[in-house]
C-alpha cells in the first residue's frame, strides 16, 4: 500500500504530465495555424501573433477550420 507521501506525488507527476501534454497540443496547433495564415494572408501581424498565443486549444481548432473559408485575416480572428 502505498504511502500518502507517494500518492500525492504519483497524484503531482500525473497532473504536470496532463498540462505538459495540453501546452504541447496548445503550441503545435498555434504554430499550424500561424503558418496556415502566412501562407494564406501574407506576414502575421503582431496583434494576431499575440492573439493566437493566448487561445486554448478549443479555439485554435475552430480557427484551423474557419481558414479555410476566411476571406481575410481579421474576420477569420473575429477582429471587425
Amino acid at each position: 500500500m502505498a504511502t500518502l507521501s507517494e500518492r500525492l506525488r504519483a497524484e503531482g507527476m500525473q497532473q504536470g504530465m496532463q498540462q505538459g501534454m495540453q501546452q504541447g497540443m496548445q503550441q503545435g496547433e498555434a504554430a499550424a495555424l500561424k503558418k496556415l495564415i502566412s501562407l494564406k494572408f501574407g506576414e502575421l501581424p503582431r496583434w494576431a501573433e499575440a492573439q493566437i498565443q493566448s487561445a486554448g486549444v478549443p479555439e485554435l481548432e475552430v480557427w484551423l477550420e474557419a481558414i479555410l473559408t476566411s476571406d481575410t485575416l481579421e474576420s477569420l480572428l473575429n477582429r471587425h
